[in-house]
């Protein structure tokens, strides 16, 4: 089984999720998001694997969020600030089998492995 998680080291929330599948002898993808920023088409096929909108996975209480005022942003402009600047990018998301689930809480994955 291939696993990826789209990963932030510095959130503790990403840290216990990779370290929950590692607990489980699975060493998944570790995709660092911030550094290697996903395309738009690459978000949208992670948003239609997790079944949500945008808006769901967009950490609105970053600065940047803030000062690109997109509390009224349709997807396809959140899509697009996601894709340019990843820290609005909830995480982590982890993808496996076909399916995604956003690690929050982290035992939220367990259910796609």
């Amino acid at each position: 089984m291939e696993v990826t998680i789209w990963h932030n080291p510095r959130c503790s929330k990403s840290r216990q999720t990779l370290q929950l599948l590692q607990d489980r002898g699975i060493e998944p993808q570790i995709v660092d998001y911030q550094k290697a920023p996903p395309s738009k088409a690459e978000i949208t096929r992670v948003l239609n694997l997790l079944s949500c909108k945008a808006s769901d996975v967009v950490r609105k209480g970053e600065k940047i969020y803030k000062e690109l005022q997109l509390s009224n942003a349709n997807d396809e402009a959140l899509v697009a600030a996601m894709s340019k600047h990843p820290i609005l990018i909830e995480r982590p998301i982890v993808e496996a089998n076909g399916k995604a689930a956003l690690g929050r809480p982290p035992e939220n994955v367990l259910d796609i492995l």
